[in-house]
């Protein structure tokens, strides 16, 4: 597969880590659909890439129903898939408050882990419609965990236990899409500059950057856009999850 024939949808693509994916493979000559409940953001973002924008909750079976069918409409085909939207709270399981909200915690893995299931399983359908590349290849999804689903922190067991179901489906997916021609791998980022630490002095991010051993700093969105566009392109690669975290190990 080659990003310039690539037609992708992008959930999260308003903003941070699916922003960037869309720019990079965009620039590349793909054809981008961006899915995200941010509307004004997402169609200002599509319109500037030359792209679609379609209002999504992740979560909601129509709506990503309705999106994918959207985006055959305007596309013509699907051939790559990128679950990027996601959110975090920082809350411990007993805290100064009492127990973790059921709430909170329910709504990180719906939107985290269920949400990446849901545009997965209905993308598919669509790639599988597709013809066969010369390796039978059709398709590939890029979902996105995070290195909290192994190195967990205090405060992190919603966001760790989301991620982590997302590292644990990347093999048994890859397996169960392999006879349609549909690769299945998973990204998982250290700490990057996103709208999640936007709100943290630079001082805190400062103290973040000089965790991580080498290069000491975040990562810029922009790397995980070139390393999801290298997925795409690297056909060979299936049922793996990525690190991409500066050797970041969180302690």
């Amino acid at each position: 597969m080659q990003l310039a024939q690539t037609c992708a949808v992008i959930t999260g693509g308003a903003s941070g880590l699916g922003e960037a994916t869309a720019r990079h493979f965009a620039a590349k000559g793909a054809t981008v659909t961006l899915l995200d409940r941010d509307a004004a953001r997402g169609e200002s973002v599509a319109e500037e890439l030359g792209g679609v924008f379609v209002e999504t909750d992740v979560t909601d079976e129509a709506s990503v129903q309705s999106a994918i069918d959207m985006s055959m409409d305007k596309m013509g085909k699907i051939t790559a898939a990128v679950n990027c939207a996601g959110i975090a709270y920082a809350i411990k399981t007993v805290g100064r408050d009492g127990p973790h909200p059921l709430d909170a915690f329910q709504r990180t893995i719906d939107v985290n882990l269920v949400g990446s299931f849901n545009v997965a399983r209905l993308a598919s359908v669509a790639m599988a419609q597709n013809d066969p590349e010369p390796d039978g290849a059709r398709g590939v999804i890029i979902n996105t965990a995070s290195i909290a689903a192994f190195d967990g922190q205090k405060g992190q067991s919603a966001y760790s236990a989301s991620k982590g179901g997302v590292v644990g489906m990347t093999l048994p997916m890859a397996r169960d899409l392999a006879s349609s021609g549909i690769r299945v791998m998973t990204i998982a980022p250290g700490i990057f500059r996103t709208p999640m630490l936007a709100g943290l002095s630079e001082d805190v991010q400062a103290q973040l950057a000089a965790d991580v051993p080498c290069p000491a700093r975040l990562g810029d969105p922009s790397e995980y856009g070139a390393l999801a566009g290298f997925i795409v392109e690297a056909g060979y690669l299936n049922g793996e999850v990525i690190r991409i975290d500066g050797a970041l190990r969180m302690r």
